[in-house]
């Protein structure tokens, strides 16, 4: 008592340290990161998880939150899609939003895949836990498509085909958080089943959500190649709806976790685990108190770790669309709040060190490489491995080739490359008519076979066609032309089904 009052400053100034370096002493530590060495020492002293935390639900106001999560693609060299999509299940999950209120689009081949190390487990990072227990089932295989995905987003039973026939049944007062993953092209998005998502498509169904008055607000997170070209010039700003992507219009995302690279998945996988973008903002949420962080913060933070530090030589540029004045807005909103998380800081990075990436559009082939230089020994096997590389480069070349080819039919040979390849200013639409979009992607499957998913990066090509006037009947001549006599085998659009 009396040295308190001597020296009462001393005192608190020594109780105060002595609670925290307990607290750092006792902190836990998740996914190989301690919580508590990102304490941020400005803020109130360490609450127990049990405890409340300042800030409660009153901005939520009456509302529901509600989640939609889509892996648009499928195959074991994919594997990352659906590891992403089950990772930020499980963070909504622990946030507190309910089952009944989260959508998943998966195809879900994965967990339980031959080549799969361990059977009935996904992992999203090299030291990462199981996130595929408790998945639900809502819409797999045959049913991830986006006919569904757009009754599910309308919350229109009616309109869905098959799967749990979950919908998206929000109100007026409610939040929606909307999650992709997948590899995309200009102006689309792909889906384990024909046809892909047009951007087009996708904007006219936010814009029947907002007219239908069923969400408060909405954000929206795209991982994919080109994924800025889904909302560029087309996302209205008054749909109180805020959009980030992984790349601009015009760049590819990036795979990473991959094997041979630095951090390597366990050496039994021959696939990357996750996507660059995606385990950004996932890392992100997991490493702060989501009630305090806000949505400019996470895209702040997700936009330096995606960009690799700013070198993007092996990082892509992380973009933003439509209302960004809900950017104020904290995280949990969305995402909910874990009450393990009550003690971490509400922005501090916790990460520095590059990542080891692969663009996606080469992912599947650096998962077949993996898999052909660990067979050494098996000579089947290994010219089995070398045989699927060889068709499906070969299958790359004809792709490029017909259509640099259908460019000098259509526009000569000093303007097509050019033409085919322009990119329109910042804030205008990828194509004027989406239906011509459509249309001359047909006319080209039809003619020279399905454009697969490395071949979703030419849908500029046939944007421009349009753009410049080019009629359906001339496509057809030029795509006879290019690709006479070319037997497409697998990729007929008979087997795969068309693009649009």
């Amino acid at each position: 008592m009396l040295l308190a009052m001597v020296c009462p400053n001393s005192i608190i100034r020594v109780w105060f340290l002595t609670l925290v370096l307990c607290g750092l002493l006792l902190g836990d530590v998740r996914s190989g990161r301690a919580t508590a060495r990102y304490r941020d020492w400005g803020e109130p002293g360490i609450l127990m998880p049990t405890e409340k935390e300042g800030g409660d639900d009153s901005e939520l106001g009456a509302g529901t939150r509600w989640a939609v999560l889509v892996a648009g693609s499928s195959g074991y060299a994919n594997y990352r899609h659906q590891a992403d999509v089950c990772h930020a299940y499980q963070i909504l999950k622990k946030g507190g939003i309910k089952e009944e209120n989260i959508v998943v689009f998966m195809y879900d081949d994965i967990a339980t895949h031959v080549l799969n190390p361990r059977n009935g487990i996904i992992i999203n990072h090299p030291q990462g836990e199981d996130v595929y227990a408790g998945v639900p089932k809502d819409y797999t295989g045959k049913d991830v498509t986006a006919e569904n995905l757009y009754a599910v987003l309308l919350g229109d039973k009616s309109k869905v085909k098959g799967g749990s026939g979950k919908v998206i049944n929000s109100t007026a007062e409610d939040r929606i958080f909307f999650y992709y993953s997948d590899h995309g092209g200009p102006g689309v998005l792909g889906m384990p089943n024909m046809p892909f998502l047009y951007a087009g498509d996708f904007i006219e169904v936010l814009k029947k959500k907002h007219a239908a008055g069923s969400y408060r607000e909405m954000v929206i997170y795209v991982e994919s190649c080109e994924s800025g070209s889904m909302f560029e010039g087309v996302m209205p700003d008054d749909l109180n709806i805020y959009v980030t992507t992984a790349s601009n219009a015009e760049e590819s995302s990036f795979g990473t976790y991959c094997p041979g690279m630095d951090p390597s998945p366990p050496p039994e996988y021959i696939t990357c685990l996750g996507d660059l973008y995606s385990i950004s903002w996932m890392e992100d949420s997991e490493g702060h108190n989501l009630k305090k962080e806000t949505v400019k913060d996470q895209y702040k933070q997700v936009k330096l770790r995606t960009s690799n530090f700013n070198t993007y030589n092996v990082g892509s540029h992380v973009m933003q669309y439509g209302n960004k004045s809900m950017k104020q807005e904290k995280l949990y909103l969305y995402q909910g709040f874990d009450p393990a998380s009550i003690n971490l800081p509400p922005n501090k990075l916790g990460f520095d060190a590059l990542l080891g990436v692969v663009n996606q559009r080469d992912a599947e082939l650096h998962s077949l490489w993996q898999m052909y230089k660990r067979s050494e020994g098996e000579m089947e096997k290994r010219k089995e491995i070398f045989r699927e590389i060889s068709n499906i480069m070969k299958h790359r070349v004809h792709l490029d080739g017909s259509i640099e080819t259908i460019g000098v039919l259509l526009f000569g040979p000093g303007r097509g490359p050019a033409v085919l390849g322009e990119v329109r200013d910042s804030g205008l639409p990828l194509v004027d008519d989406w239906k011509c979009l459509k249309s001359m992607v047909r006319l080209f499957e039809s003619h020279c076979g399905s454009l697969t998913q490395y071949g979703m990066k030419h849908m500029r090509a046939f944007a421009n066609i349009c753009n410049n006037g080019i009629s359906e009947a001339s496509m057809d001549d030029a795509c006879l032309s290019a690709c006479f006599g070319r037997e497409a085998g697998h990729w007929h659009p008979s087997n795969i089904g068309h693009s649009a």
